[in-house]
């Protein structure tokens, strides 16, 4: 395969990550952690571009992909649980985020007081629309989203970063909230909220077919082209990260702002007037766009498999239709939902993916993965249940009392626990 077309995959692969939670988490991180900035950043990049790429590697390395992956748990766990992260990172929740996200900064601002749910279901529509297009050719992805659209909105993102270094001298502020006693863990949390590990288990089938249609089968290589694209996306994701993160710790001294969002239309409004405003609705609109096209083939590509009887274009019908029915509930509804999942949903995710990694040393005994499953997934349920405000009560105090709660990272001990038990079970069983 020529490198050309490696670039221009790892492009692809960078535009379907980029969506919303790209663009509004890092400068918010970066307007919160101040002078501690450095180390947030560090977290962030830990679960925001380590994590996803890690995923995609895993998947690479194994025959089957993620759905042979979560077998080794058992077969009908692996189907519930890809099939809940597809819905989830899909129609039912990422895909309406980002196109409302695209609204709220795309269009709205120029609206000023006569927007309403009539521009939003229009937008939406137009959206939709041309995104369906897009996604029914999944063959021809790279050549839309790697050639053309992805170069558009690198080009853009470096002006308004560039501008920003030169133009914002502030000095960074002293952290807040979290930030102040916990700057790795909080910005490894915060990591969370770009959904892109989540997405990597769904984005991996896309970036094999995409290979796979040059030719390439061999496994070995498969690996070697996966990871030089993720290569590609990963270090374009970090500095993007780290530019938007210097940004909003500028900003910082500016006033106080409610999240990424107020701080990118600020500075972009502070830096280049009405036509910074119209530059910054522009990325997120791109951004916004692609990462739904990516999101809707997956979708596709996945059911389509896993329901014989569901051609590829009636599902990437469903998912358009669902996404662009809920896009219409407004932004802060889908947002209520998204941290309990996510809370719920990733520790589950860092556990199986670093199980195979380590597959071979426990011979691969379902008993490990099985037992470690169970007891981060009780503990991870726990926290997202109490992230929806139920009142937990004895369950809830076993929580707080586990070593790294009050970072978020209470699920790592009953991890290690579960595979612990794993191996002796799988150890007596042999006997």
């Amino acid at each position: 395969m020529r490198k050309l077309d490696t670039l221009f995959i790892g492009f692809m692969l960078f535009s379907m990550f980029f969506g919303a939670g790209n663009l509004i988490f890092p400068p918010f991180l970066g307007a919160q952690s101040g002078t501690s900035y450095w180390l947030a950043m560090s977290g962030f990049i830990v679960t925001g571009v380590g994590l996803p790429f890690a995923v995609l590697f895993a998947i690479s390395l194994v025959q089957g992909g993620i759905q042979t992956i979560g077998n080794r748990v058992h077969p009908l766990f692996s189907t519930i649980f890809m099939v809940i992260i597809y819905l989830c990172i899909g129609p039912f929740l990422a895909i309406p985020r980002n196109a409302n996200v695209a609204y709220e900064m795309g269009i709205k601002p120029f609206l000023g007081s006569s927007s309403s749910a009539w521009v939003l279901f229009l937008f939406t529509a137009l959206f939709f629309a041309v995104a369906y297009i897009v996604s029914l050719n999944p063959s021809k992805m790279e050549k839309y989203m790697g050639r053309w659209i992805t170069p558009a909105l690198l080009i853009s993102m470096v002006v308004l970063c560039v501008v920003g270094f030169i133009k914002l001298d502030d000095p960074f502020q002293s952290p807040i909230g979290q930030y102040t006693h916990g700057a790795f863990s909080t910005g490894f949390i915060e990591g969370y909220n770009t959904m892109d590990a989540l997405a990597s288990l769904a984005f991996g089938i896309v970036i094999l077919t995409a290979i796979q249609q040059r030719g390439i089968h061999d496994k070995k290589q498969l690996t070697k082209y996966t990871l030089t694209a993720s290569l590609i996306a990963g270090v374009l994701l970090a500095m993007i990260y780290v530019s938007l993160g210097l940004i909003g710790g500028k900003m910082a001294a500016n006033g106080s702002f409610t999240n990424g969002t107020d701080i990118l239309t600020s500075a972009s409004t502070l830096l280049l007037g009405q036509g910074g405003k119209a530059l910054l609705g522009f990325i997120f609109t791109l951004a916004c766009f692609t990462t739904v096209v990516g999101l809707t083939t997956a979708c596709g590509q996945y059911f389509s498999k896993l329901i014989p009887k569901a051609s590829y274009k009636a599902v990437v019908t469903i998912v358009t239709l669902i996404g662009f029915t809920l896009s219409n509930l407004g932004l802060n509804q889908i947002l209520k939902v998204s941290v309990p999942f996510l809370v719920t949903a990733y520790p589950l995710t860092i556990v199986l993916i670093t199980l195979t990694f380590f597959h071979r040393f426990f011979n691969g005994s379902r008993k490990v993965y099985a037992s470690a499953l169970l007891f981060t997934g009780v503990i991870a349920l726990i926290e997202g249940l109490n992230s929806f405000g139920l009142d937990l009560g004895p369950l809830q105090t076993f929580r707080d009392i586990l070593p790294l709660s009050s970072v978020g990272l209470e699920w790592i001990l009953p991890a290690l626990v579960g595979i612990v038990v794993g191996m002796v079970l799988s150890r007596f069983s042999k006997k």
